[in-house]
């Protein structure tokens, strides 16, 4: 998320009424037919394109005219209106992903989505069967290929007994709702939020700085002194595999401080390392352990924003993973140089502590923990076990979690082309990332003959192209909200069509005016050192982009899915490390920089296909959105 989504609207019947205080039992409303159970109740029309956001029911004085509980009823006369609307029946209406929804331990199979967890109410609750906010099928192949297991469709056995359960959501206005927090306090989130993703993904990166006098100390070749970068990201892409479902079972706070205090600690054995083997292991721990900020950072910003305020905060956020990094090796060079390699650890720890203190401040922001709080709240003040939440009511077995969470999401890579394709081009571009961190001291360091807090600073171009995709990214948020109705997926992939060819242009940029082709001296150096500016460019953009398209293709599996692409793209970030030099030495920067051209101009033509027969590989899935 690491993760994004479009900005959305909801046009509402407006009405002014009290908002009941929370210490006040919801008001209860009888429903004058089981067929229409929204009688007098608050109603949202929500635009069917638009996903993920706060729903407001306003009351009004409503006439039943029809039996189907999708039938739109008359409104009173008098009633104030501020547009006419028609809405066509649940089923008909598109729900994209809410980044909120506990995916991972509820039984959607059965239990549906909702937007429970989004929706503002007067009342304070919605009837399991409410059509614009209720349960609903999960709309897949799978689940008419493996029967209909929906609870409102099991007659027999599932409509009867929750007819009387009310799923708890916010008040309108609620002060609880992380949504509606001040402007302020959100955006102080985002960015402790953002410091977290950037520092952990530096501790990546940060030892490359004095590889040097690591290799001498212990004793080792370049390529073992190498697994102190590969074992950290082989440790981010396993983590989220635990801190995922663990989330959404204890909400986000617990797992902001407590993973990453063990991170922090972690820091100690690798500063004070005796022997390789002590380093190696403990690297591993500490990205194991790192990696909770990157599972959990994405999940807070979508928690605090609405869809149409977080394009710019969704921007940072996209950013800060490939931010961190860079800041590794332009740090970690002066590091080395004037402190010692072991002071690269330390400031390590020092920087990954200042941000968890931060860490500490953030509140409970996973709306389904606190809803749940909530409805054990109603349960005990009024004795009344129909107040419950989906996650309450349809939690999974463990053993179910730990299938969704450890096997689930290999599946989909092999049985999902649109995902396994996806994921090999995210991995491609962030396994160039670290590519770079190795592939710099070997034109810098060796051919122009700069020490490691020199050619450190060869990464700054990096940072002015991820700061110009900062301005591009909310561009392409709006241009996604201004398809409207007829917006899909697809719709996902400028992004990448505008920033995939930039890729490949910086590596035959950094390879072809490197030595031997450029001679060394004067302002040579000028021409590799400015590859790095297309590339944070297209780095940023395709990540963007391809995020967003896996999060609208696979609406009802989005956890899975976004689960297979961290482990692959973890996989080529770890992979990169191990070979990179030997193949700048060996081949020559030309040759080396020109194979993972072509491969970045094979990967770029992915999201070119996707727009043209998407839709259509779409329609065969079995678990994408149709």
């Amino acid at each position: 998320m690491s993760s994004s989504s479009n900005p959305s609207s909801t046009a509402t019947l407006a009405a002014g009424e009290p908002v009941p205080s929370t210490s006040q039992q919801p008001e209860q409303h009888t429903p004058s037919s089981p067929k229409s159970p929204r009688v007098n109740r608050a109603i949202s029309i929500s635009a069917p394109h638009y996903h993920d956001h706060n729903t407001v029911h306003h009351p009004l004085g409503r006439i039943p005219t029809g039996n189907s509980r999708h039938s739109r009823n008359e409104i009173t006369e008098g009633a104030p209106l501020g547009r006419t609307v028609t809405s066509g029946t649940t089923a008909s209406r598109r729900h994209a992903p809410d980044l909120s929804f506990p995916y991972l331990t509820t039984d959607i199979s059965r239990g549906g989505i909702t937007d429970e967890y989004r929706t503002e109410t007067r009342e304070g609750f919605i009837p399991m069967d409410d059509p614009d906010n209720g349960l609903r099928p999960v709309q897949s192949r799978l689940s008419t290929l493996h029967g209909d297991r929906f609870v409102l469709h099991d007659t027999e056995k599932g409509a009867d007994s929750l007819k009387n359960k009310k799923l708890v959501t916010w008040l309108e206005n609620d002060p609880e709702n992380p949504r509606n927090w001040s402007t302020f306090k959100r955006w102080l989130i985002t960015a402790i939020v953002s410091c977290g993703v950037i520092q952990v993904a530096l501790s990546s990166a940060i030892v490359t700085g004095d590889f040097k006098d690591q290799e001498e100390y212990f004793g080792v070749s370049s390529e073992v002194i190498a697994l102190t970068v590969t074992l950290t990201v082989c440790g981010f892409g396993t983590g989220p595999l635990l801190w995922s479902p663990l989330s959404e079972l204890l909400g986000r706070r617990l797992l902001w401080a407590v993973p990453t205090f063990v991170y922090i600690i972690f820091n100690i054995p690798c500063a004070l390392a005796p022997n390789i083997g002590c380093l190696l292991a403990s690297r591993f721990i500490c990205g194991f352990f790192g990696s909770a900020p990157l599972t959990l950072a994405g999940g807070t910003i979508a928690d605090i924003w609405g869809p149409e305020e977080r394009g710019f905060a969704i921007a940072i956020f996209a950013a800060a993973p490939y931010t961190g990094p860079v800041i590794g090796p332009l740090i970690g060079g002066y590091i080395g140089k004037y402190a010692g390699w072991r002071w690269l650890y330390w400031v390590n720890m020092i920087s990954a502590g200042v941000v968890w203190a931060a860490s500490l401040t953030i509140p409970e922001t996973f709306a389904p923990a606190l809803l749940k709080k909530r409805a054990k709240k109603y349960r005990q003040d009024f004795c009344d076990d129909s107040y419950v939440t989906e996650q309450e009511l349809f939690r999974k077995p463990l053993g179910e979690i730990v299938i969704e969470t450890l096997i689930r999401p290999f599946e989909m890579l092999a049985t999902e082309p649109i995902l396994l394709l996806m994921s090999l081009y995210i991995s491609l571009v962030y396994g160039l990332l670290y590519a770079f961190f190795f592939a710099f001291p070997v034109v810098f360091g060796e051919d122009y003959g700069w020490d490691d807090a020199k050619t450190g600073l060869t990464f700054i171009p990096v940072f002015f192209g991820v700061g110009l995709a900062l301005f591009v990214t909310p561009w392409l948020e709006k241009k996604y909200a201004a398809k409207g109705d007829a917006v899909t997926p697809e719709d996902r992939l400028p992004g990448m069509l505008i920033g995939g060819p930039f890729v490949p242009l910086s590596l035959f940029i950094f390879g072809w005016t490197a030595p031997p082709y450029v001679a060394p001296g004067g302002g040579s150096w000028v021409g590799p050192c400015s590859a790095g500016i297309p590339f944070g460019f297209g780095m940023v953009l395709v990540y963007f982009s391809a995020n967003a398209y896996l999060i609208e293709a696979f609406p009802d599996y989005v956890a899975s899915a976004l689960a297979a692409k961290t482990v692959v793209r973890s996989a080529a970030g770890a992979a990169m490390p191990l070979f990179i030099s030997i193949m700048f030495r060996k081949i020559g920067n030309g040759p080396a920089a020109s194979i993972l051209g072509a491969a970045a101009i094979i990967m770029a033509l992915i999201p070119f296909a996707f727009a043209k027969y998407g839709a259509g590989i779409r329609a065969r899935s079995k678990r994408a959105a149709i």
